[in-house]
């Protein structure tokens, strides 16, 4: 067991000097801001982020059962509890650890870092489409990528080889009605704004069965796809599930 005033002035140290902070201890926590909640007695493990950070972990799941971002830290001794607490005045938040006993505490100084680099991300994917979009439509060429309208932000416009415009929207997971409704609202804005026929084409490695029949009723294309992630993520093994419906 870790003293209580001990406990303290690791924690403020930590604080202080930015390192990440580790404990272990018998606690209750409170929180109070936009919804209001009470985390029952027991051992838990908290941790303290050079981001000012809180997050409040059990012996399960990967997310925290608690945690809160940006407040102010503070640490003190009360009534025989270490009383740990991070507040925010916007919007007005107040999470309140309460510690009976430190089992175990510890500090690291980790540097803080932006070092992560992602492969297969939406955007790395866009990115290879904008080099070329040949493989889904010989004569397809892209004019435009990340497109804001007022309802959303389209991901690539292009121009096929009769000079109509095509909208493409590109996702990473199973495509949903959703995605089918969002890529119909790109494609009739982009027809009032231009004034010539727009195509529709929505990109997903699959697609849900009541997604497919909208999409055939909005008489818009579906390509599924596969992706290599690598240095740079490529998109590869294109299938062309869904004709139009005027070439049935």
């Amino acid at each position: 067991m870790i003293e209580l005033k001990q406990a303290v002035e690791k924690i403020l140290t930590s604080i202080k000097n930015q390192e990440l902070c580790i404990i272990i201890g018998d606690c209750f926590v409170s929180y109070q801001g936009r919804a209001a909640s009470k985390l029952i007695r027991g051992k838990r493990l908290v941790i303290i982020k050079a981001d000012s950070s809180i997050s409040i972990h059990e012996n399960r799941l990967i997310r925290p059962t608690n945690y809160m971002n940006n407040g102010k830290i503070s640490c003190e001794i009360n009534n025989n509890e270490l009383i740990l607490k991070t507040k925010k005045i916007r919007p007005q938040e107040e999470l309140i650890i309460n510690f009976f006993e430190i089992i175990d505490i510890q500090t690291y100084d980790l540097p803080m870092s932006n070092d992560l680099r992602l492969s297969g991300s939406e955007k790395e994917l866009n990115d290879s489409l904008m080099d070329d979009l040949s493989f889904l439509e010989e004569g397809l060429k892209p004019i435009n990528q990340q497109q804001v309208f007022r309802t959303g932000i389209c991901d690539i416009i292009a121009e096929d080889s009769e000079g109509r415009l095509v909208v493409i929207e590109l996702k990473r997971r199973l495509a949903d009605y959703a995605c089918v409704t969002q890529l119909k609202r790109y494609v009739e804005q982009v027809e009032k704004m231009k004034g010539v026929k727009t195509r529709g084409i929505l990109l997903a490695p699959e697609i849900r069965k009541s997604a497919m029949e909208l999409l055939q009723t909005y008489n818009l294309e579906f390509f599924s796809y596969n992706f290599e992630v690598g240095e740079r993520s490529k998109i590869k093994d294109i299938g062309k599930s869904q004709m139009k419906l005027s070439e049935y």
